[in-house]
């Protein structure tokens, strides 16, 4: 028989909004906080502060509840972020309003100067510069392919590794799912993206390493409420659940 969980549900849809608002706040921004190591920028894209999340609430959902129910969720995710993305694109092709076009004007007058002639191509150039970039075609290849491999990854080291443990020392499955997940996850993103023309190549190796950086540092900060967010869960969810027969087929939708 299927279980019913109490929070199984919340942690997927937590987990499904921080990847939706981080693919929106990659295409936004690029941060530069002025730091270098060794001679090389740590530059990284906006979605970057809150990705790493994703891998946390990953841990938890196959520390928790195993691999094949971890495997929906990211199967979820993947499913909705792809959603988005065309949704963005369509928004962006249908034609614009005049009087929409003239209230993204007034909203950033004192930035841009003088009314444009077209309104309403003003407020498309402005949907474009931000939103659009979320439903280009390499932002949708990159972040998905990326968030696909480095996903399954992650919660197939951990699933393994916990067995391996005995469950034991779940800092060394969380970091090490981590650094592989991650891993996957930054260099698949940025090279793909760069090859596809969204990042110069010259950036390309800081974008890596200031990522990864940055992901796995977050990822062993919040080690601690890892902790307990896994303990508490376990605890009123009355599940530990050990991946000891568990068809890791990432295609396989199966819940067992």
């Amino acid at each position: 028989m299927k279980r019913s969980y109490r929070y199984y549900d919340i942690v997927m849809v937590l987990f499904v909004t921080v990847l939706l608002m981080s693919n929106i706040a990659s295409s936004a921004k690029l941060i530069d906080l002025g730091i270098s190591v060794f001679g090389l920028r740590l530059a990284f894209d906006g979605g970057t502060i809150l990705f790493p999340l994703s891998y946390i609430f990953g841990d938890i959902l196959t520390e928790v509840y195993g691999y094949a129910r971890g495997r929906r969720v990211i199967w979820t995710g993947f499913a909705c972020a792809l959603l988005m993305v065309v949704t963005f694109w369509l928004l962006g092709r249908l034609p614009g309003d005049p009087e929409w076009g003239r209230f993204v004007y007034e909203n950033m007058a004192a930035v841009v100067g003088s009314a444009p002639a077209n309104a309403t191509a003003f407020g498309q150039a402005a949907y474009d510069a931000i939103l659009g970039g979320v439903s280009t075609g390499a932002i949708i290849v990159a972040s998905l392919v990326a968030y696909w491999a480095g996903e399954f990854s992650n919660s197939y080291v951990l699933a393994r590794m916990k067995v391996l443990t005995g469950g034991r020392w779940l800092w060394t499955r969380t970091i090490g799912s981590t650094l592989v997940g991650e891993g996957v996850d930054t260099v698949l993103f940025v090279l793909i993206a760069t090859f596809l023309g969204v990042f110069p190549w010259s950036i390309a190796l800081s974008l890596i390493v200031a990522n990864y950086v940055f992901k796995v540092g977050i990822e062993v900060g919040f080690t601690p409420l890892t902790y307990a967010l896994v303990n508490t869960l376990k605890r009123v969810e009355n599940e530990d659940y050990f991946d000891r027969d568990t068809d890791f087929n990432p295609f396989h939708l199966a819940e067992a």
